[in-house]
């Protein structure tokens, strides 16, 4: 099994979902769900953040032109619905359920047709960067499936491979991870940067844009690192030796 991550940087006006994160900062969409057949996709989305964001999400979602990762450029005509599952003050859990049409494209339709059927996906939105991660066998033809993503983009966005790696063994086994929790040499010069620069102080001294200009990455290149990074450190640290973290009862 193979592992890509990607992602799309959106040009301001080119997607309804990019538009409304960037303009409310911390909210973040994450996908729960994500299926596609040959002429459906379903699909379950987590939204996080303010109430007046997760109200500018609900209406990016349900508005006719954003038609649940549809790529084409043009009104396409497809048939989308998209419905509330759950909502409280800060999350939205969301269902979509899109029937493309011949002119439409998406990234789980370009998968299936160049990397196979049986590939999963899980999707993470944040600002104008939005970035896919697909589990397929490998024994697709990648290169097509980013000529195809590319010309279907067009200019609406950048398009940006972020890893490609074997999914299989042992977790940093035989993805070129190193060091003790399984970092790369990329995700531990992100984690330390982000220390040094302030990243992570509250108020933070530095935000991301200004961390990956310093590294000379692009942001969501960073971001991924980071979240990377953090996820592999917290892992590491809860599967330690619960009674080496035993906090000492009271003393007499």
């Amino acid at each position: 099994m193979r592992e890509l991550v990607f992602a799309l940087e959106y040009e301001p006006g080119r997607n309804r979902v990019a538009d409304a994160l960037a303009d409310h900062p911390g909210a973040r969409v994450r996908s729960l769900s994500l299926h596609a057949t040959a002429d459906h996709l379903w699909r379950v989305d987590h939204a996080t953040g303010a109430p007046e964001a997760l109200a500018a999400v609900e209406a990016a979602f349900t508005d006719g032109d954003y038609y649940a990762d549809c790529l084409a450029t043009e009104d396409c005509g497809a048939t989308q619905t998209t419905r509330v599952l759950d909502r409280t003050d800060d999350t939205l859990v969301l269902y979509t359920d899109w029937e493309p049409t011949p002119v439409c494209a998406s990234v789980p339709h370009l998968a299936r047709d160049h990397l196979g059927d049986g590939v999963l996906f899980e999707t993470r939105h944040e600002g104008r960067h939005y970035t896919w991660r697909l589990i397929h066998s490998g024994e697709g033809d990648m290169g097509a499936f980013f000529g195809a993503l590319r010309a279907a983009v067009g200019d609406a966005a950048r398009t940006e491979l972020l890893r490609t790696a074997n999914v299989s063994g042992a977790p940093g086994e035989s993805d070129g991870e190193a060091g003790e929790v399984g970092l790369t040499a990329e995700q531990e010069a992100a984690l330390r940067a982000a220390v040094e620069h302030g990243y992570y102080e509250s108020p933070r001294a530095v935000d991301a844009g200004e961390l990956a200009a310093h590294l000379d990455v692009p942001r969501s290149t960073l971001t991924y690192r980071l979240r990377r990074a953090e996820e592999r450190l917290a892992k590491a640290h809860v599967a330690r030796d619960p009674q080496a973290d035993a906090v000492p009862g009271p003393r007499n």
